[in-house]
């Protein structure tokens, strides 16, 4: 039995995933947005806890990773929270993931859901403005290359841990839309997997680029070390909040 947290998981794959991972007899611990967005008692039962924060707001997401870790040490996180356009796409695809990651007690594994549209993401953090991605015209594109890129940089941060992003396709959610053409059941199940099966079971071991269980080479730029560098350099420079962890 694993300790999951999954956060955005209030609708759509994330509600999905948080009762996959519970109706398997693990413990999960759900994150929405505030109390108004998860009413139904059925789920709430069926959570070991729900907890909740605005991830578009810094200290909100400082706060949750400070209720995460009053909960005790987690088996996996899986960052599932995501924005697709908006002035919010950068601080919840990209920041608060980072911010849970440098202020929780480091997990057994992390898991960020990525895009197969992150493929079309630009390497150019210069101009990155993570406060809000005003006009930028590819911002969620953008924001999933950072994500992925993120995942792969904790395969050096924290050796010790598992980190893997996982494109669920394109699913008929409230951000797929009704003509989504892939299974909302696959859209899920890759990440479940890989928070609680054993590790024998999936290679790589760690730093794995996932879709429907299969693995996948990303973007160039998510397995480049300079750029993990100046991303990270970015994201600290941004949030004031430092990435422990054991580099070589």
């Amino acid at each position: 039995m694993a300790l999951v947290l999954v956060t955005g998981a209030s609708t759509g794959l994330g509600l999905a995933t948080a009762l996959g991972l519970a109706g398997a007899g693990h413990d999960v611990v759900l994150h929405a947005r505030n109390a108004d967005r998860v009413k139904n008692q059925s789920v709430r039962k069926r959570m070991r806890e729900v907890i909740y924060g605005d991830l578009a707001d810094l200290d909100q997401t400082a706060g949750l990773a400070a209720q995460a870790n009053g909960i005790g040490h987690f088996d996996a996180v899986i960052h599932n929270a995501g924005v697709l356009k908006g002035p919010d796409v950068f601080a919840v695809n990209i920041v608060a993931p980072y911010v849970l990651t440098a202020l929780m007690t480091p997990p057994s594994r992390s898991i960020v859901l990525s895009s197969s549209m992150h493929m079309s993401g630009t390497t150019d953090l210069d101009s990155a403005n993570f406060s809000s991605p005003g006009d930028r015209g590819r911002a969620y594109e953008d924001s999933k290359l950072y994500v992925t890129a993120l995942a792969m940089a904790l395969v050096d941060r924290r050796p010790d841990s598992l980190a893997h992003a996982v494109d669920p396709g394109w699913v008929p959610t409230r951000m797929g839309g009704p003509s989504a053409s892939d299974s909302l059941e696959e859209g899920h199940r890759t990440q479940e997997w890989l928070a609680t099966a054993e590790e024998a079971e999936f290679s790589p071991r760690t730093g794995g680029y996932w879709y429907h269980r299969k693995s996948r080479q990303p973007h160039p730029a998510a397995g480049n070390t300079e750029f993990h560098h100046e991303l990270l350099d970015k994201l600290e420079a941004h949030t004031g909040i430092a990435l422990a962890g054991t580099t070589p």
